[in-house]
Parts: C-alpha cells; structure tokens; sequence
C-alpha cells in the first residue's frame, strides 16, 4: 500500500508544473506560441503573413511566415538581397526565369530548404494545397517585378 502511496505522490508531482516554467526571461529567450500568431491576408486575398521577428520593410533582419493559399502564384521577379526559406507544410512550386510557366515549377515539400539569391529571376507559389512557408532575411524585402511578356 505504502508503495502505491509513493508512486500517486510521485505522478502528481510529476504532472505539475515546475513553478520555474513561469520564470522565463522573456529578454532573454521570447517566443510565440500558434495561437499568438497573427496572420494577415493581403489585399489581394492571395496569401496570407505573419511576421515573426522584426520589420521585413526596414534595414535588419526578419522572419516571416508565409501561407500561399491554393492556385496562388507569383509573377516572375527578384528581391535586392538573398532570401532563405523553410517549408513548414504543403508543397511550394518553384520555377526560374522570365516567362510565367507554372507547368515549369519544380515541388518543395515540407521540410525543404530554399535560397533565392539575390538579383535572380524566379517564380513560386502553391498549387493543390495551402502551402506554409518561412523566410528570413536582411530587409528592406522588396520585389521588382521581371516577367517577359
């Protein structure tokens, strides 16, 4: 009995939470859970954003969270600086160069890594499926548009 006493003691013990839990510096480490995530759609109703880490139109660094909703895609274009990217779910379709050919899009499922250097020439977006993407970079994050029509 006095054994079955121990180990109720022990299993409650261990389902409380530490009281250190609630003692984050939030200086010192910070974070968002999903639901403190505020995504905004975009005029056109194409995508949707979520900006996690600072100012993607200012100088310095950012995270974003992208989610291209399905059939969206990007004209050709390029950005001033180099992008990196996470997709976090979905499949993004990518494709290079001056001329709009979404049949030309190669997939990067979730879990791939994806660099757009800066100055080239791409195109990208979801297809069948919301599609959720992360990138980060040095702002300002700018586009110049470069399709050949």
């Amino acid at each position: 009995m006095t054994r079955l006493v121990r180990l109720a003691l022990l299993a409650v013990l261990l389902a409380v939470p530490s009281a250190h839990a609630a003692d984050i510096d939030r200086e010192a480490v910070d974070f968002k859970t999903p639901s403190e995530i505020k995504w905004v759609r975009n005029a056109a109703g194409t995508n949707e954003s979520a900006v996690l880490f600072g100012d993607p139109s200012k100088p310095g660094p950012y995270v974003v969270r992208l989610k291209w909703l399905p059939g969206n895609m990007s004209r050709p274009h390029f950005h001033p600086n180099d992008r990196f990217f996470v997709v976090i779910s979905g499949t993004w379709w990518m494709g290079t160069g001056t001329t709009f050919d979404p049949n030309a899009t190669v997939p990067a499922p979730a879990g791939s890594y994806v660099i757009h250097y800066a100055g080239k020439v791409h195109y990208d977006g979801a297809k069948d499926e919301e599609t959720i993407i992360q990138v980060w970079g040095m702002g300002p994050a700018t586009s110049t548009p470069a399709e050949k029509r």
